[in-house]
């Protein structure tokens, strides 16, 4: 029996209109939600990725702004721009948009984003109070993952979890969030011995390694839970994910698919950490 879809297009939407009526109430209040996003040269994907980030905050009336600097700007500058946002009271999210041209330090510039504004959940102070438990802004990408393996109703707590990558934004902080749902988690990567047959025991198996139909059915165990975080191009130019899809389908219990999964529910938590962030930083309930 072919798996169920986790449709992050149907679920983005949801999280989208409850975070546009709470955007209502603050500005009610006279508070304005804001997120500025800096981006830095004229990477196509990243642009693709800041219009997407732009739309989503129009669609729920969060005022957005793009500060565009040219690829050649030097480090120095950059940092001098990030301070001045991270300073501005009006303005409640900061991210800069990676990756980041040779020559800059990604983590001295994200370093320098206030943990209370990091809504990409990024900086050192953010990711330290997810290892230890802590309440923290969630990296965007695995809190939408975890939203989705909780969409399907499967309990979460005590199932076997495999993370495919170990990447600081999606495999480190998906293994934690999964930890935390209380499931026996095992991160693989490169070097990991017999991998096909470590995937194949996961009841939650979740690929984040960067390599198109990388999970091929013989590594999806019969009634998985199986999340795609990977966008690759394949051999035919079409967008794919790190799953062979269909032949997985056929054995996987609930599947996301790409284009219309994680990506979606990546931008939705966006949204969702600006609010917080707005909220919060004004003595108020996200």
């Amino acid at each position: 029996m072919a798996a169920q879809i986790m449709d992050g297009k149907i679920l983005a939407a949801q999280i989208k209109t409850q975070v546009k009526t709470r955007v209502g109430e603050l500005r009610a209040q006279g508070i304005h939600p804001c997120l500025a996003v800096v981006l830095v040269g004229e990477n196509p994907a990243s642009a693709v990725y800041v219009r997407g980030k732009q739309a989503d905050c129009a669609e729920c009336d969060i005022e957005s702004r793009l500060i565009h600097l040219p690829a050649e700007v030097s480090e120095e500058k950059l940092l001098t721009v990030v301070e001045t946002l991270a300073a501005d009271q009006n303005v409640h999210g900061l991210l800069v948009q990676l990756p980041l041209p040779a020559g800059i330090d990604d983590q001295k510039i994200i370093a320098a984003i206030p943990p209370e504004k990091d809504v990409d959940g990024f900086t050192p102070v953010n990711a330290g109070r997810l290892l230890i438990g802590e309440e923290c802004f969630l990296p965007c990408t695995p809190a939408g993952v975890i939203a989705m393996l909780k969409s399907t109703g499967v309990p979460l707590a005590g199932k076997r979890a495999v993370v495919l990558g170990r990447s600081n934004i999606v495999g480190k902080p998906a293994a934690l969030l999964l930890m935390q749902e209380n499931c026996t988690v095992t991160v693989c990567h490169s070097k990991t011995q017999d991998l096909a047959a470590v995937c194949a025991e996961a009841d939650i198996l979740v690929a984040a390694i960067g390599r198109a139909r990388f999970v091929t059915a013989d590594m999806v165990k019969p009634g998985a839970l199986v999340v795609d975080v990977g966008i690759n191009r394949g051999a035919d130019g079409r967008l794919c994910g790190d799953v062979d899809f269909a032949p997985c389908a056929e054995k996987a219990a609930w599947i996301s698919p790409v284009p219309g999964g994680v990506g979606l529910m990546t931008r939705a938590m966006l949204l969702v950490n600006t609010l917080r962030a707005a909220a919060q930083q004004s003595g108020l309930e996200a």
